[in-house]
Order: structure tokens, then sequence, then C-alpha cells
């Protein structure tokens, strides 16, 4: 295998592979040195490379460890590199930085006698005046002669260098000041898609798809605000990006969801895969001394691309993953505000019912602002694109997102909406959302399950809860508690955080009432139903645990407090008869199934989650339509 002739010359004369994508030259490896590093961070890995006639210093990335570490990249390796920068170091010396390669064979000795070509007198990317290598995008002149690039190289005035002495990135300029390009600039723009953590001088050119709302944070470290967006260029790769602070203060009023901007002096880091949807593996940190300029041009060539998937196809892919949907919303729920576990702030979500032509729908998940807005953003059942929404097999099979686009202008949209038209509402679509799909509403009448199923199929004794909804009587209530109380709890008055009304507040000896979660002592209470008891179809009989919310629906909307009084009074039949008339009524009931640690001894518990009354009429179509199946 023969060495690509002068290809080290043209490499030190580019800028990267990007240059010219269909140059892939083939050098051999002439030294590999591991560098010195303190714990903690990757291995480096210095390397020299040699076309036969020259050579050039540089390091490979560290996504290359693995081949180094098995020796697929080793010493006289020859080697077909296809992603390669080169930098400046702040001496002005080039270097190359190894990004994507494959090793063609090993002849286990050097070819040629090459010779290191930033010596060479006839290279053609060789500087020219200034005395030594120049930074790698030049220098960009002002009225002020200030150096828009920040560094060593020329110029009066004032340097707003941010990327200077103290730079934490070993390959980048001399400067460390956000990037700056203007008008007068000639550096092309960099594809989100070619971002990497080993240059920092990048100017891109994207459309925001994504404008978030401002949050506030606190913590050990201090307090502030911060927002994100998500840009998209032509490439066809996003990108997350997140403003800090005084950046909050400065840019978000200036840009707007939709608008052509460019980006430069934006901090990259890895991105957390868990919480980003981006193709990017990057995210981009901007601050007040970033530059952001609006485009006055059309983003034509800046389209959305999609890998969309079928719905159908979602329970043969992994968990946690991400898919591209297009699919017709059938079904907008209520917005609702729930609390994170492990944040103890308050999130905003709604759930969307969403189906398309593979005869499957599916649960899918939107959060913030988008869920506030969902009922009127998804109105009148309109074909929306998912992008990356991700998998869970929470519920059987859900997906959980919030970047969208309604109605867009792509073939497959049109095509999928002409189907909806003619098929969409008259055919039975299978529901992937099921079988632990949380308290939400009961699972569709081709998904109901029999009470006898708790213990035919073992329910319960899973890591996770199990869910199953089914036809049932209420055949007994347990009204009564062991001492003169009705069958309600004493919770905290308090209905804000963290309370809510939730938590049990315990009566003191002055007979006012105290709650441990909130450490606060009230004058009042308030009651909230909790008891057991047992329902009934024709195949089994099972005892379950009624909470408030339930119990309120089974009593037509009368509180436990309510009751409370009429119970303090002496009326005792009032009491009774709710509880009586509650009893022999037939619903769809949702129960969860978790095997419980009581004292010592574990016991499969099953808990009413959701009631919802019979429509007689709908349950007769269902009959027959699963009679004519």
């Amino acid at each position: 295998m023969s060495l690509t002739p002068n290809a080290i010359q043209q490499m030190f004369g580019m800028s990267g592979s990007s240059d010219n994508p269909s140059f892939l030259p083939t050098v051999q490896v002439l030294h590999l040195k591991k560098i010195d590093q303190k714990g903690g961070v990757d291995d480096r890995w210095k390397v020299v490379l040699s076309d036969g006639n020259h050579f050039l210093s540089g390091m490979c990335a560290t996504q290359l460890n693995d081949k180094v570490n098995t020796g697929e990249l080793s010493q006289f390796s020859i080697i077909k590199v296809s992603e390669f920068l080169v930098n400046t170091m702040p001496s002005g010396q080039k270097i190359i930085i190894l990004l994507k390669c494959d090793q063609v064979q090993n002849p286990g000795c050097r070819l040629g006698n090459p010779s290191d070509v930033t010596k060479a007198g006839n290279t053609a990317s060789a500087p020219s005046g200034g005395g030594g290598a120049k930074p790698m995008y030049g220098n960009v002149g002002s009225a002020s002669g200030s150096n828009s690039y920040g560094g060593g190289g020329g110029g009066g005035g004032s340097n707003n260098s941010m990327y200077g002495g103290g730079n934490s990135n070993p390959y980048g300029g001399a400067s460390s000041n956000p990037v700056v390009r203007t008008a007068a600039s000639s550096q092309p723009f960099t594809p989100i898609s070619g971002l990497n953590m080993y240059s920092n001088r990048w100017v891109i050119r994207a459309k925001i798809t994504n404008k978030s709302e401002i949050r506030t944070w606190s913590n050990a470290k201090g307090e502030g605000s911060l927002f994100s967006v998500v840009l998209l260029d032509s490439s066809g790769t996003d990108v997350k990006c997140t403003f800090f602070k005084e950046a909050v203060d400065k840019f978000y009023n200036l840009l707007e969801e939709g608008r052509v901007y460019t980006f430069s002096g934006g901090r990259l880091k890895v991105a957390n895969m868990q919480y980003n949807t981006c193709k990017s593996q990057f995210e981009i940190t901007f601050d007040q001394n970033s530059e952001i300029h609006l485009q006055d041009d059309n983003a034509e060539d800046i389209q959305e691309s999609y890998e969309f998937v079928k719905i159908a196809a979602l329970s043969e892919m992994e968990p946690s993953g991400f898919a591209d949907i297009l699919a017709v919303v059938k079904n907008v729920g209520d917005p609702a505000v729930i609390v994170s576990k492990k944040t103890g702030k308050e999130m905003t979500k709604c759930e969307l019912t969403i189906e398309d032509d593979s005869g499957a729908d599916v649960r899918l998940t939107v959060w913030g602002d988008l869920a506030q807005n969902a009922q009127t953003k998804f109105a009148n059942m309109p074909v929306v694109a998912f992008k990356r929404a991700r998998i869970s097999d929470y519920g059987g099979r859900s997906l959980s997102g919030s970047g969208c686009s309604v109605d867009p202008k792509i073939p497959q949209a049109n095509q999928l909406k002409q189907w909806w038209a003619v098929n969409g509402n008259n055919t039975q679509s299978r529901s992937l959302s099921s079988g632990g799909g949380g308290a939400r509403g009961p699972d569709p009448f081709d998904q109901r399950k029999t009470v006898a199923s708790i213990k035919d199929e073992q329910l319960g004794y899973n890591e996770k809860p199990d869910w199953l909804t089914f036809k049932a009587t209420i055949t007994f209530l347990k009204k009564d508690k062991g001492s003169d109380e009705g069958a309600w709890y004493t919770a905290c008055s308090n209905s804000g955080e963290p309370c809510k009304n939730m938590f049990k507040a315990t009566q003191t000896s002055d007979g006012f009432f105290h709650c441990d979660k909130c450490q606060q002592t009230s004058e009042k209470c308030v009651r909230r139903f909790i008891f057991s008891g047992t329902v009934a179809d024709d195949t089994s009989t099972s005892w379950v645990s009624v909470f408030n919310e339930q119990a309120e629906g089974m009593f037509n909307g009368v509180t436990a407090d309510q009751l409370y009084d009429k119970f303090a009074e002496g009326d005792r039949d009032s009491y009774d008869s709710t509880f009586a008339k509650a009893t022999c009524t037939e619903w769809i009931i949702k129960c969860k199934v978790k095997q419980e640690l009581v004292g010592d001894e574990s016991r499969v518990k099953t808990s009413i989650v959701n009631l919802a009354p019979i429509d007689y009429a709908a349950e007769s179509r269902n009959l027959l339509a699963a009679l004519g199946a």
C-alpha cells in the first residue's frame, strides 16, 4: 500500500478535513507516545504522521484511545485518515489533530526518509511575514485596530481576548476571547456537525427551532437564571445551547424562534444524552461576551431532517432510545402539574395520544410551555412531526419529548393527512401504552383484563408495579376504623409546597394539628379518605385500597370533611348511607398492583388509581365489535 504523495503538505495547508471531504490521505504513523496527564482525565497520545517525504507532529483525539490500546493504531501503522484538524498553537506552530482513521496495514518499519514539513522551504502553506506562523484564521481588522480573534498577532487598541494564555484547550490559539466574526471576516461557517473539542474558533450559522422560558436555579455555588435554545443548521444537525446569568439579560429578548443568526464565542462540552435529544454530541454554553448576529435571509437551506419510525415498530425498539415520529394527535389530555422527585420543583406535563398508519397508537408526554398550550396547539387532530422523542417502557411503550413541528411541509405529512381523512376515524388502532401505564385513564376495551388476572398472572411480584384495567362491581367498603374516627386521615392544611394537603397532620394535646413535613402547626386540618373494600367480576373477588380522589368519585363528590361534619354532629345515618349508595355500583377500574412489606410480611397490595363510570352505549358497541371479530 503506497502513501499519498505530498499528503502532509496538503494537510498542513488546510484547516481540517472539512475543507475537502473527498481528500482521504494514506499516511504512516512514525511515532506514538503517551503524554503524562494528571489523574482523572483521558489518556492523550502524541503522534507523528509521514507521507514518506515530510512529517508533521500532532495529537490523537481521545476517541482513538481504544485503537491505540488494542494495537490497531501503533508505530509504523499505515492509516487512511478520514477526519482531522490543523490547529495553531500560541507559539504559531501548527499541529494536526487526528480525529478518525482506519489502519490499512503495518509494515513494521519506516517508509522513506521524511523531513519536517514546518521547515520545508517550498511548503505551500508556509507563513509569510510577521516572523512565524500566523493564527489559523488570521486577523480581522477593525476601525479600532483591535484583533478580533485576540492573541498576540498585530493590531493596537483593545484586546477583548477571552481564550488567551489561560486557555484550557491545549490545542487552541493564543487568544481566549469569544470568537468574533465581522463583516470583513473571510472565515467560513463551521457546520454544527463539524464542531469538536479541539477547535474553539468557529462561527456557526443556524436557525433557532426551540426557545425555552427563563428558569432560575439555586445551589451551593450560588443562584442565577438560565434559558436554552436549540439550533439547526444546513448540515441537518441540531445542538442545544444554554445561556446563564448576564447572557440571559443580554440575549433573551434578542433571540426569536424561527430566525437565523450567526453564533460565535461559545464553549463546547460533551452533551448529557440523558437529558439532551439533539443530534450533536456536544452542548454549547454562551456568555455575555459571545457574538450573535441576526441574518437577513429566509434560511431555505436549513430544513429539519427526520428519520421517521412507525409507531407499531416502537415495541421492538430498546427503551431509553430516541425516535422521530410522524403521527396524528388524536387526543389531548388536560395539562397537569407534578412535583419532581429529584428537584422538588413543579413541572407541567400533558399526555397526547398519537396514531399513524401502522395500525398503532402510543401515549406521548410533552412538558413545560408546550404542555401548557397543548390543547390549543394540537387542536383539530393535526399531523405532527416529533423530533427525537425518548422511548420508555413505562406503560408498555410510551414517548416523551417537546421538539415538534405541526403540519410540517413534507410529503410524508400530506400522505398521512390523506390516510387519516379516509381511514383514521374508522379504524381500531392497537395501543402500545398499556400494562404499566401509571395513574392515567383506563386502558382501551380490547386491553382490559379480569379480576382473576391479578392472581393468574402473578401481578405485583415484579420490581416495578403492574397495572391493569377491568370492569367490576364494588361489593364491600370498609367504612369503620378501630376507633370512633371515620374512614379518613387528618392531613396538613397547607395547600402549597411541600404538603399540598396530602401529608398527615397529628393532633396535639392543645387541639392543634402539627405537620412533620412542613413543621407547621395549624388550628385546622383537611381530612382525606383512605379505606379498603372488595371488587368482583364473574371471575374473582379482590381486596383493593381506596384513596381520596377515587373515594370522592364513588361518593358523587362528597368530601371527607363534609362527612366528618355530619359524623361529628352525631348524624351517623348520612355517613352510613353514603357508603351504602356506593356499594353494588359498577365501574371501569384501573389498579396498581405492587408487592409491599407490611411488618415482616410481604403482601401484594392492589390500589385503585382511576375510576370511570360505564358508558353503556359505548360498552355495547365495543361488545358487538368484539363479537363480530
